[in-house]
């Protein structure tokens, strides 16, 4: 016996078990909507590997055809025996649907790529499994919600491959491509955040939304956040908005440690003091007003939530973003070497990430360099509150005002121990 046509019957064996255990029990609950158990869907998927198998063994493709015109006979003749046992009432097609996948997953593992056959076997019963809460968001979903995913799905794979991936400008620092990528970011976030707020519930939705955010953008997640608060409902304006803000920046100073850590590991023996105490801080407001916005009874589930979706809106916010650079790149061709300060804190307006990296791996002792750093962090911490406050309303104005003030206190008292 060959050992590795064992394993792919195996393989095929194992995917019609995974989906076969979720069809089981739900024939269980309700024998109407299914077709076949267990015990069917094994017998289906070996069958599909070795119509597969003797297809290509005897070069005649036909067997593979003939077996899956079989399977499908067989689920047609099934639910018209389960209509007619049900009377008006007509059953769904999805049961033979899934048997007809299950069939050709079997046939993939032996003719085609078996990891991709159990990876693809997965998200079969990941859909079968979760039906009521996918149909729970597709009832949520209202039709601006669908034409701003259309409007996002278009910028993103017809517009953004369009656009050149170069710099345009004089001084070398416009790119359009990276500045329409941050439009789409930032797009993306606002309807991300939409999503996760009306499947989670307020608190903690945005409060994901602000986590997963600052793994890319804490300004951009700030500023999708601070336009949900426009919407009026006082749940997006107050704690709960807060905290994914502020869970922003959290993730966004854990961001900063890393890069630095990776590139300079004498400038984190000094910097990590300051940005280990600002993120201590943020997380420790955030923490609060997380745990404020969930126990807020204005943060209950039937509220109205309008979609944030503006790709105008987003657009604006790269045009100022290039309009930073600009500014940048000029002042540190204008200002001396002895500007660093000056330098790092314009830059920390527009991107922590870059300014950390070029810090990291400059020629400035640990402790200016240190120095240097904690003012990008707490320039860029002074912009997005300054984004709050234009953008934002409510109390979230407020509290985010009260935050970047602790921050600021934080980062400089601990900048000034770390370096005495």
């Amino acid at each position: 016996m060959d050992p590795a046509l064992a394993r792919h019957f195996l393989a095929a064996f194992l995917i019609g078990a995974l989906v076969g255990i979720e069809r089981e029990k739900r024939k269980r609950d309700d024998p109407a909507h299914a077709f076949g158990g267990i015990r069917t869907h094994i017998l289906l998927a070996l069958a599909g590997a070795t119509a597969a198998w003797l297809a290509r063994t005897l070069a005649m493709p036909w067997i593979f055809v003939a077996t899956l015109l079989a399977v499908a006979a067989i689920g047609v003749a099934d639910h018209l025996r389960r209509g007619s046992e049900a009377g008006d009432f007509s059953p769904g097609i999805v049961s033979e649907i899934a048997a007809l996948v299950v069939v050709l997953l079997g046939a993939m593992v032996v003719a085609g790529d078996a990891a991709l056959a159990v990876a693809l076997a997965v998200v079969v019963s990941a859909v079968l499994a979760f039906r009521q809460p996918l149909h729970g968001l597709v009832e949520r979903i209202g039709i601006d919600d669908i034409l701003a995913g259309i409007k996002l799905l278009i910028a993103s794979f017809i517009v953004l491959p369009l656009v050149p991936d170069a710099t345009v400008d004089p001084w070398g620092v416009i790119n359009p491509y990276q500045l329409w990528l941050m439009v789409v970011a930032i797009s993306a976030l606002s309807l991300v955040g939409y999503v996760a707020i009306r499947w989670l519930g307020r608190a903690r939705g945005i409060a994901v939304t602000g986590i997963a955010g600052g793994l890319t953008s804490s300004t951009a997640t700030t500023l999708s956040i601070a336009r949900g608060s426009r919407s009026g409902v006082p749940a997006l304006s107050g704690d709960a908005a807060s905290a994914g803000i502020l869970l922003a920046w959290l993730v966004m100073f854990l961001r900063v440690m890393a890069i630095v850590f990776a590139a300079n590991r004498a400038l984190f023996g000094v910097a990590w003091v300051p940005l280990a105490a600002m993120a201590l801080v943020a997380a420790l407001l955030g923490a609060g007003h997380y745990f404020k916005g969930a126990d807020d009874p204005s943060a209950v589930n039937d509220l109205p939530v309008k979609n944030p979706f503006n790709l105008a809106s987003a657009m604006r916010f790269g045009a100022l973003f290039a309009a930073l650079l600009i500014v940048i790149r000029c002042a540190g061709q204008v200002l001396p070497s002895s500007g660093l300060f000056v330098i790092s804190g314009l830059a920390g307006l527009a991107d922590v990430d870059a300014i950390s990296l070029s810090l990291a791996n400059g020629d400035a002792s640990a402790q200016r360099a240190a120095a240097a750093l904690v003012v990008a962090v707490l320039a860029n911490t002074a912009f997005k509150c300054a984004t709050v406050l234009v953008v934002g309303r409510g109390t979230l104005r407020r509290q985010v005002a009260v935050a970047s003030a602790a921050i600021a206190v934080t980062g400089v008292v601990s900048t000034a121990m770390a370096l005495a």
